[in-house]
C-alpha cells in the first residue's frame, strides 16, 4: 500500500512540545452557570446561527467536550445522543464473512445510516462506505477526535445545504485551527502568541495508550498550528469469556491496532478584510488480527452434503487505511459593507485508500490469500457569498457553488480464487464521479419570526473507464435534482418558540450500484449494471418547540415524519442458478420507506454548581416492497438518558444513566422474525470526573458501565441469529456483547 508515514512526525511533536494546550478551551466554570443548548451551528444553514435560532434539530460537541470525555473514536463521542448510533459489529470476519471488518461503518440518524448520511470534514466529504461480500470499508475510523474543534449533527435531509447523500442528515466535523488554541484570529484583541497542549491517556477497554501534542503560534498577520496524535491498543473487550482458539470462541479475537494522525494549519491575515487559510491533515490506521473465531473446531473435508464445511486451521489479517487531505481557502469579510458582506472560497484534494489482506491456512484444500483494495481520490471547490439586504424586509442572503470530481476504484486479488472466478478482478470499473450544485438561501429575522427558505440544484455524472478486471458491461449515468427547504420559527416568548421545517433530499447512486459487474456462470450467478437507476429521494417534515424557563430549564421537543422513495436494493431479476441460465442480480429502485418519531431534550440548572440533563428518542419505521410493508430494522429501540453533574471550581463529576429498550419481534422483518436475535433491555451507568490541578495540569477519569452490565447494542448485532444450526441457542451471542466495566484516565498539560 502506498502510505504516508505519520509516526515520525507524531514522535517529533511529542518531544518538541512537552507542554502544550488550549488557551481558552477549558476555563473554570462558575459554580452555578445556567446550562444552555449548543450555542452556534453552521451545518443547519451554512452560516453561523445560534442553535435555538434554526428550525431543525442540531447538536454540537466542542473541543472542550472532547477534552473532558476523552473519546477514543466518534462512536464514543456520540454515544450520549439517544437518536444516534454508530454501527461497529464485533470483529469475527472470515473469508466468507465480513462481520466487523469495516470497523465503524457509519452513523445512524433517525433510522437511516451508511452512505445515506453525509459526513464532512471541513466541508470535504469523507470516503463512502463500500462492501462486496466479505470485503468492507467503513467511514468514521478516518477521523481522530483529538483533532476536532466541533462536531455537529444535523437531523433531516441536508441536500439543500450540501447536495447528495444527506437523506437522513449530516455529520459536519470542523478541525482545529490556530485561532481555536490562541483565542482569536490574527490581529484580534486577546489572541495569544503561543498556546498548546499535550495529553497522555490510557483505556482498559482495549488496553490502549494515546499521546497527543499540539502547538499554535502567531502574531498580527500570521498564525500556525501543528498537531500529532498516536494511539496504540488491542481488541475491544466484551463480556464473552470462552477463549478457545476456534469457532467456539466468545472472547474477542486478538487484535493489535496503531493509529497516527497529523494536522497542520496556517492562517494569514492579508488586511482587515482578507485572509488566507491552508490545511494539511491525515490519518493512518493499521490493524493486525488473528481470527480464532474463523478456525474450525473439527476441520472437515467439504462434500456433497456439506459443501461449506469449515477446514480453516489459521487465519491472519492485516488491514490498513489512510486518508490525506490538503485544502487552501480565501475569505473576505466586511460586515459594515452595503450589500455583499462576505465571500469565501476553498479548493481541496483528498486521497483515501483501504487495503485488507488475510492469509488462511486450510486442512484439506490449498491455503489461500485475499488482497483487496478500495480507494477514492477527490478534487473540489466550494465558494459561498453572503449579502445583507436592509430594505423593508431585512434579511441575510447566502449563495454559492460546490463542485467536485472523484475517482473511485476497487480491486479483489489473492490466491486460490473461488470456483469459477479469476483474480485480479474489479467489482466495478474505475469511475469518475462528477458532482456540481448551486444554492441560494435567505434568512429573514424579525423580533418575533424567523423564516429561512432555501433552494439548491444539483447534477451528477458517473463515467466508468475501461478496466481490465471488470467482467460486466459498464454504463454511464447522469441526472439532476432540485431540493427546496422552508423553515420558520415563532418566538412567542422566551419559554416557548415553536418551529417547523419542510425539506427534500436526494442521494445519487454509487458507482458500485450502477455498475456492479460480477460474473461466475460456472456457479450459476452474475450481476449486471443498471443505466436507469434513479437517485433516492426524501421528504421530511419536522415540527418542534424549544424554550428556556425562568427556573433555568432549557428544553426542546421535536416530532418528525420522513418519507423516502426509490430506495436502491440489489435484487434477483432473472435466471435459475444454473450454468446455462445463471441467476442475474441487479441494483434497482425498489422500496419506499416511512420513518416517524420524536425526541425530547432538557437541560436544567439546579443551583450550587449542580445541573442535570435528560434526553429521550423514539422512532418507528417501515419499508414497502411490491406493496408489502415490513418493519425497517435499522430503527433503533427507544433510548433515554439522564445525567447529573456537579461543578465545584477546580473539579467536576458527572453520573450518566442510559436506558436501551429491548428490540421487539414485531419491529423486525417477518422473514427473519423467528430467527433474529433480539437483545433485551439494558441500563448502563457511566461516571466521569475532572480535576484541574492548576492552570497547567488537569487529570480526567471515567468508569464506563459501572455495574458491569451484560448487554448488546442493536446497531451492532442487527442481523445476528439467535439460534445455532441445530436449533439450540447461538453459543456465539456473548461474543457480540458491548464492553463490560472499563476505566479510562488522561493527564493533560495546557499552556
Amino acid at each position: 500500500m502506498r502510505c504516508l508515514s505519520l509516526a515520525p512526525l507524531a514522535c517529533a511533536l511529542s518531544l518538541a512540545y512537552p507542554a502544550a494546550g488550549f488557551a481558552q478551551a477549558e476555563p473554570t466554570p462558575p459554580a452555578a452557570e445556567p446550562p444552555r443548548l449548543p450555542t452556534i451551528t453552521v451545518s443547519a444553514t451554512r452560516t453561523e446561527r445560534a442553535a435555538d435560532e434554526v428550525p431543525a434539530t442540531v447538536s454540537t460537541h466542542t473541543a472542550a467536550d472532547v477534552a473532558e470525555r476523552q473519546p477514543a473514536d466518534l462512536k464514543r463521542l456520540l454515544e450520549d445522543e439517544p437518536d444516534l448510533a454508530v454501527r461497529a459489529p464485533a470483529a469475527r470476519f472470515s473469508t466468507g464473512s465480513g462481520s466487523g471488518r469495516a470497523g465503524q461503518e457509519g452513523l445512524n440518524i433517525r433510522g437511516l445510516e451508511g452512505n445515506q448520511v453525509l459526513v464532512l470534514v471541513d466541508g470535504v466529504r469523507l470516503p463512502s462506505a463500500f462492501s462486496f461480500g466479505p470485503f468492507g470499508t467503513g467511514r468514521l475510523d478516518t477521523v481522530d477526535p483529538d483533532t476536532l474543534a466541533t462536531a455537529e449533527v444535523l437531523r433531516g435531509p441536508s441536500s439543500s445545504q450540501f447536495g447528495s447523500d444527506g437523506l437522513a442528515g449530516a455529520l459536519s466535523l470542523r478541525l482545529l485551527r490556530p485561532a481555536d488554541l490562541l483565542g482569536g484570529e490574527p490581529g484580534s484583541t486577546g489572541a495569544r502568541s503561543i498556546a498548546g497542549f499535550v495529553k497522555l491517556g490510557g483505556d482498559s477497554v482495549d488496553r490502549s495508550a494515546v499521546a497527543t501534542a499540539a502547538v499554535a503560534w502567531g502574531g498580527d498577520t500570521l498564525q500556525a498550528l501543528l498537531l500529532a496524535s498516536h494511539r496504540q491498543g488491542h481488541e475491544t473487550d466484551n463480556q464473552g469469556d470462552h477463549a478457545a482458539r476456534n469457532e467456539t470462541r466468545t472472547a474477542p479475537n486478538p487484535l493489535d491496532t496503531r493509529a497516527t494522525s497529523m494536522l497542520g494549519s496556517l492562517a494569514w491575515r492579508l488586511d482587515a478584510h482578507h485572509a488566507l487559510e491552508a490545511t494539511v491533515e491525515g490519518r493512518r490506521l493499521r490493524q493486525d488480527a488473528t481470527m480464532w473465531s474463523a478456525v474450525a473446531a473439527e476441520p472437515a473435508l467439504p462434500g456433497p452434503g456439506n459443501p461449506f464445511a469449515n477446514q480453516t486451521l489459521g487465519f491472519e489479517a492485516k488491514d490498513e487505511s489512510e486518508r490525506l487531505r490538503v485544502s487552501v481557502g480565501h475569505r473576505w469579510r466586511d460586515e459594515r459593507a452595503a450589500g455583499l458582506t462576505g465571500w469565501q472560497t476553498t479548493v481541496y484534494a483528498q486521497r483515501a485508500e483501504t487495503t485488507q489482506f488475510h492469509a488462511e491456512d486450510r486442512a484439506f484444500s490449498a491455503d489461500r490469500t485475499r488482497d483487496n483494495r478500495y480507494s477514492e481520490r477527490i478534487v473540489g471547490l466550494s465558494t459561498q457569498g453572503t449579502a445583507a439586504l436592509r430594505g423593508a424586509l431585512p434579511q441575510r442572503l447566502s449563495f454559492g457553488l460546490d463542485a467536485s470530481r472523484s475517482e473511485l476504484s476497487a480491486e479483489r486479488d489473492g490466491t486460490v480464487p473461488p470456483f469459477g472466478e479469476t483474480y485480479p478482478s474489479n467489482p466495478f470499473p474505475d469511475t469518475h464521479f462528477t458532482q456540481a450544485g448551486a444554492f441560494v438561501q435567505s434568512e429573514i429575522d424579525t423580533e418575533r419570526f424567523t423564516v429561512i427558505p432555501a433552494l439548491r440544484f444539483d447534477s451528477f455524472r458517473l463515467a466508468p473507464r475501461s478496466t481490465a478486471g471488470f467482467s460486466g458491461t459498464a454504463v454511464s449515468l447522469s441526472d439532476q435534482a432540485a431540493t427546496p427547504r422552508l423553515g420558520a420559527i415563532w418566538r412567542v416568548s422566551p419559554a416557548f418558540a415553536p418551529y417547523a421545517q419542510w425539506s427534500l433530499g436526494f442521494r445519487a447512486p454509487q458507482p458500485d450500484q450502477v455498475n456492479n459487474g460480477f460474473s461466475n456462470p460456472a456457479s450459476g450467478y452474475v450481476s449486471i449494471g443498471n443505466p436507469d437507476l434513479k437517485p433516492e429521494h426524501a421528504r421530511s417534515v419536522e415540527l418542534g418547540a424549544r424554550g428556556e424557563l425562568a427556573a433555568g430549564v432549557a428544553w426542546q421537543l421535536a416530532l418528525y415524519d420522513n418519507r423516502y422513495r426509490d430506495f436502491i436494493s440489489q435484487q434477483m431479476v432473472g435466471g435459475s442458478f444454473t450454468p446455462t441460465d445463471p441467476a442475474v442480480f441487479q441494483y434497482v429502485n425498489l422500496s419506499d420507506a416511512h420513518i416517524r418519531g420524536g425526541e425530547l431534550r432538557l437541560d436544567a440548572a439546579l443551583g450550587s454548581g449542580w445541573s442535570a440533563r435528560a434526553a429521550l428518542a423514539k422512532a418507528e419505521g417501515s419499508s414497502e416492497v411490491d406493496g408489502v410493508r415490513e418493519p425497517l430494522e435499522t430503527i433503533q429501540p427507544l433510548r433515554w438518558l439522564l445525567a447529573l453533574r456537579h461543578d465545584a471550581g477546580r473539579w467536576n463529576v458527572m453520573a450518566q444513566w442510559q436506558h436501551h429498550d429491548g428490540k421487539a419481534a414485531e419491529d423486525v422483518p417477518s422473514d427473519s422474525r423467528a430467527s433474529a436475535f433480539l437483545p433485551p433491555a439494558a441500563d448502563v451507568v457511566d461516571l466521569f470526573a475532572t480535576w484541574r490541578i492548576d492552570r497547567t495540569w488537569s487529570l480526567r477519569g471515567a468508569v464506563r458501565n459501572l455495574f458491569d452490565e451484560t448487554w448488546w447494542r442493536w446497531s451492532d448485532v442487527r442481523g445476528l441469529s439467535a439460534s445455532a444450526a441445530d436449533g439450540s441457542t447461538n453459543p456465539a451471542l456473548p461474543a457480540y456483547t458491548a464492553p463490560g466495566r472499563s476505566v479510562q484516565v488522561a493527564l493533560r498539560a495546557d499552556f
